[in-house]
């Protein structure tokens, strides 16, 4: 398993890396990202891929299942001690978290072949499960309270209290849009998963329809980006120097990943930050119909 992963991460990397680009911006100002060129074809890297993904799913689940049963049915299995439960619950976790980067390099290969799911779908569905997705991989008390949530405000005041600040008005959170659901949940995932990380007290998300768009803004209050790192922070896996008070950005596929499923969809991402001034991610998406 340990050598398939690597392999799966040497692949993207090597596919992945470097492609996503554009001009400095000046020192704290927006800097937009247009997703429209196509890039060259990838070829037998891609084959390789969709075969890793293929060869991963099926054992993935099979541990999934069977930690999930030594948890759940302690009649049939037995009784499990604290310390036993505590490393199945994070052998769990982690089982998750690599499930996701599995159907994450799957959208990814969709988009590379120009594949669109567009269906009629609830932003309130698309974020909704994507924040149970992304706590329940570190928090699993915060995903339940998510889960429980019946109404916008309410969900408001449970993530607030975790730091994270919704402001998304209640017509835009209750109705019917023409989305890709599987590539906006990927997107908003990365990128709350990037503002959560890097955050020093909390992150603030806005969600609205413009010029039949929809964007989502993200910004956290973390160290922020540098000017001269804006294009490389969109390269696959991408790190800062040691030496820079900034830390890694990047999660999963990261931000070029976010960028290969904009491409699909005709989308863009404007990138506004400084040195200490905390990272904002907008991103726009037109919307089918509209």
């Amino acid at each position: 398993m340990k050598k398939i992963l690597e392999k799966l991460h040497s692949v993207l990397l090597n596919g992945h890396g470097g492609q996503f680009s554009g001009n400095n911006a000046p020192s704290g100002e927006g800097q937009s990202f247009p997703a429209s060129e196509k890039r060259d074809s990838m070829g037998q890297n891609r084959i390789r891929i969709d075969l890793l993904i293929h060869d991963l799913k099926v054992p993935l689940a099979v541990i999934e299942a069977g930690i999930t049963s030594l948890l759940d049915r302690a009649e049939k299995y037995g009784p499990l001690t604290e310390k036993q439960e505590k490393v199945l619950k994070r052998a769990l976790r982690n089982t998750k978290v690599t499930q996701n980067l599995v159907t994450d390099a799957l959208e990814l290969g969709r988009s590379e072949k120009g594949i669109m799911n567009l269906s009629s779908v609830r932003l309130s569905s698309c974020l909704g499960e994507a924040l149970i997705e992304l706590f329940d991989l570190n928090n699993s008390v915060v995903s339940e309270k998510i889960k429980a949530c019946r109404s916008l405000n309410r969900l408001k005041e449970t993530l607030q209290a975790e730091g994270l600040i919704i402001e998304i008005d209640d017509g835009l959170w209750s109705e019917q849009l023409t989305l890709d659901e599987g590539k906006i949940k990927q997107i908003l995932r990365n990128l709350l998963s990037n503002a959560l990380k890097f955050r020093k007290r909390e992150v603030a998300l806005r969600a609205y329809k413009e010029e039949g768009s929809l964007l989502v803004c993200i910004k956290d209050d973390g160290e922020g980006i540098p000017a001269k790192y804006h294009k490389k922070v969109f390269d696959c896996y991408f790190q800062m120097e040691p030496t820079d008070t900034c830390p890694v950005r990047g999660h999963g596929l990261g931000l070029a990943g976010v960028m290969v499923l904009l491409e699909d969809m005709g989308g863009e991402m404007i990138l506004s930050s400084d040195e200490g001034r905390g990272a904002e991610f907008i991103v726009k998406i037109p919307l089918s119909g509209a």
